[in-house]
């Protein structure tokens, strides 16, 4: 499949939802997405491709859509997976890091140990939006000892921002979405 019937595949398949979670918000639903399992194998495909190219070890999902995503990629790239979770969900010794969003603020948490020196992690969410979320997840996996091999998403929501505010703290990691919209 051609990169743009890999792209016109999973454009097709994400449904607009007209103010969700909030008036004046459109949310991007990939749920019709990942029932189809043609479009969510050249999903997974592309990002496992991305991961081998960039060096990843371990592959962090982004709670929640993240982990649907990030989890098949780690198997089929033969990589670890790293759950990156909303504060007080993961038992045991974490780094958390407190991050500004689209509507509102919130903190993540990694396990401590799940991160080494040596590590090259490749983040994967399913949006990019402002890029709180995402830089919160590079601040945990630098604060871990690891190194950041990249980010990675489905979709870039181009007029919220967020590379542009996300490119300090990358210092040169790539920053990779299949679709920008």
């Amino acid at each position: 499949m051609t990169t743009t019937g890999a792209e016109e595949l999973l454009l097709s398949r994400i449904r607009d939802v007209p103010d969700y979670p909030q008036r004046g918000v459109v949310f991007k639903d990939i749920t019709p997405l990942l029932a189809d399992p043609r479009a969510f194998t050249v999903l997974t495909d592309a990002l496992t491709e991305l991961c081998v190219r960039h060096g990843a070890t371990k592959v962090v999902g982004l709670e929640a859509r993240g982990f649907i995503l990030a989890a098949p990629v780690a198997v089929r790239a033969g990589l670890g997976f790293i759950p990156v979770r909303k504060a007080g969900k993961l038992p045991g010794a974490t780094l958390s890091q407190a991050y500004d969003l689209e509507y509102g603020a919130a903190e993540i948490e990694v396990h401590a140990e799940d991160l080494r020196p040596g590590d090259r992690v490749m983040v994967i969410d399913d949006v990019l939006a402002t890029g709180g979320t995402a830089g919160a997840a590079v601040e945990l996996i630098r604060r871990g000892g690891a190194d950041v091999a990249g980010i990675s998403v489905l979709m870039e929501l181009g007029f919220l921002g967020g590379r542009e505010r996300l490119e300090p703290a990358l210092r040169g990691a790539p920053l990779e979405a299949l679709l920008a919209l």
